[in-house]
């Protein structure tokens, strides 16, 4: 049986409207796409891909911004993003040492799937690292995996939900000594959406805060969590609102503070990233960056929601060496919110 959402459980995460699914694909367009690759006792791993819409974005790019909240990571195609403000590829996001793997294989997806001839692509790559359940030196991500992801990226409809958890990218992820991984949630006001997705691999037990209530700190454990190789969250903000590049800067600063109602103080080895990007397909609404208010809310409220789906979603999992990442206990959690006055469903 699937694990329940935060919503599903009767988590209410800040006060605006969260999208039809509840993803980032409430963003007319948007589609994801996961490859997940798991073998034998240590291949844990797999690739995500985030599209802004199913065309070819070398044509037809989309406006896009970076904010780099802690830099400590190995992306790739972030300089060009930063410095013309526009996307020309699917976002990737996957385990570490994968990276360069992903990003040569996107090349060849442009090359062979889409029949284009191409002089230069500035293909994005996202990474946080999964080594802990995974043998990141193998760097079993091949071709055919993030072929995979794109096609179903590309052709994904908007009819179903994101898978959330151990897929894709966020196969092997920690999140705050729990098992974590891949975690989304949108937005809705005043005529726009904005859609998080996250990679989440950040953050130590003891500082695990869900809507106000420690729960990390209370949970017990069979272990004390080993400490993780790595310490990364990726985070994507997508919007239909058209923004230009500097205004979307400003909001893909937010996400950080999203990050931050769950808990985690960006340590000094975590790569924190967020990439935003536009559909453009609303007219915009601002009269000056003032009237960004509703849309810096929702990019931190669904920032949060994503992070707890993450964990949410996750199941437990060993791995290489027989490393184990367990769960985040959801009849713990219901007890612990009790204890602290905030009886659930």
């Amino acid at each position: 049986m699937a694990r329940p959402r935060a919503r599903e459980f009767g988590i209410q995460l800040g006060s605006m409207e969260a999208g039809k699914l509840n993803t980032i694909t409430d963003v007319e367009g948007v589609g994801v796409g996961h490859s997940t690759l798991i073998e034998g006792d240590s291949i844990r791993t797999g690739v995500t891909a985030i599209t802004p819409h199913s065309g070819d974005l070398t044509e037809d790019k989309v406006v896009a911004a970076v904010d780099l909240f802690n830099a400590y990571g190995k992306s790739t195609g972030l300089p060009q993003i930063i410095y013309e403000g526009v996307l020309e590829t699917p976002i990737m996001l996957t385990e570490t040492l994968n990276t360069w793997r992903v990003a040569d294989a996107v090349i060849d997806y442009h090359r062979d799937k889409m029949g284009l001839e191409l002089g230069s692509l500035n293909v994005v790559v996202g990474e946080t690292n999964g080594g802990y359940l995974t043998d990141n030196l193998g760097r079993q991500v091949g071709v055919e995996n993030v072929f995979a992801a794109l096609d179903l990226a590309r052709s994904y409809k908007g009819r179903s939900k994101v898978p959330e958890g151990n897929v894709g990218g966020g196969t092997p992820m920690t999140g705050y000594g729990f098992k974590g991984g891949i975690g989304t949630a949108s937005r809705l006001s005043d005529g726009f959406t904005v859609g998080v997705l996250v990679q989440l691999n950040c953050g130590s037990k003891e500082d695990l805060t869900i809507a106000g209530v420690p729960v990390g700190s209370e949970v017990k454990l069979p272990s004390k969590p080993v400490a993780s190789p790595g310490n990364s969250i990726m985070m994507i903000v997508a919007t239909d609102l058209a923004l230009d590049s500097r205004q979307l800067w400003k909001v893909a600063k937010r996400a950080a503070l999203g990050l931050a109602r769950t808990g985690t103080y960006s340590g000094n080895g975590s790569g924190d990233f967020t990439i935003a990007f536009t559909t453009g397909k609303m007219p915009p609404t601002v009269h000056g960056d003032e009237s960004l208010n509703p849309v810096y809310k929702a990019t931190v409220e669904a920032t949060e929601e994503a992070v707890v789906n993450a964990l949410f979603a996750a199941e437990t999992m060993t791995g290489y060496k027989g490393h184990m990442r367990y769960a985040l206990p959801l009849d713990q959690v219901r007890e612990i919110f009790a204890h602290y006055g905030r009886d659930l469903p």
